[in-house]
């Protein structure tokens, strides 16, 4: 069983203090709104079913992981936990779907794999500033355009010469939102991509 770390090992495989079974090991927030205990609870369960499956695809649950989102509720769980938590889940599908990857295609087919999803992505991310994206119409509100185009510099750089950005810093961002904006879906599907790349190679 493929583990990035030893909270990643206790998130998963460790029944006694396991995030997917126990309400307690999140701090539930004591001001404001936090995630749906229920919500998340379950979510961990299915999370920890599909990492024990020899036949899961690592990949598309990484994604899921990713994707994840729940109710807010008074008294929920502290959001920053749960997301520290989630990210470590995720690390642990990506590490076992690249370990599966390199057996089946070989270390050189996946390397060059990985160069041609990093280059689709840099070609986007290299285009003129507020022509990078999609944009909403005037009436609608998208991300704010100087904010991603700052986002996708520093992801560019990434890339193209192996400049400091880690997975939490993408995972992390968040953008203002403007009338005219960039269409919030594209760029959240880029941000993924990278994620999924950057887990990919490490």
């Amino acid at each position: 069983m493929t583990t990035i770390d030893d909270d990643t090992d206790a998130d998963l495989e460790n029944p006694a203090s396991d995030d997917v079974a126990a309400r307690t090991t999140f701090p539930a927030v004591t001001r404001g709104r936090g995630y749906d205990k229920a919500a998340v609870d379950e979510f961990l369960l299915r999370a920890r079913s599909a990492f024990e499956q020899d036949d899961a695809d690592d990949a598309i649950i990484a994604q899921t992981v990713r994707d994840a989102s729940f109710p807010l509720v008074r008294h929920g769980y502290a959001i920053s936990a749960v997301d520290a938590a989630l990210g470590r889940i995720e690390d642990a599908f990506a590490a076992r779907s690249r370990v599966t990857a390199l057996v089946e295609v070989g270390a050189s087919a996946w390397v060059s794999q990985q160069r041609d999803r990093a280059q689709e992505i840099l070609d986007r991310l290299t285009r003129p500033p507020r022509h990078r994206f999609t944009r909403v119409s005037v009436l609608r509100y998208g991300y704010r355009l100087e904010e991603v185009d700052l986002v996708a510099d520093k992801v560019a750089g990434y890339l193209a010469d192996g400049e400091k950005v880690t997975v939490e810093q993408i995972r992390s961002v968040a953008f203002r939102m403007q009338r005219g904006g960039y269409r919030e879906a594209q760029v959240d599907a880029v941000l993924d991509a990278v994620v999924a790349i950057m887990l990919a190679v490490q």
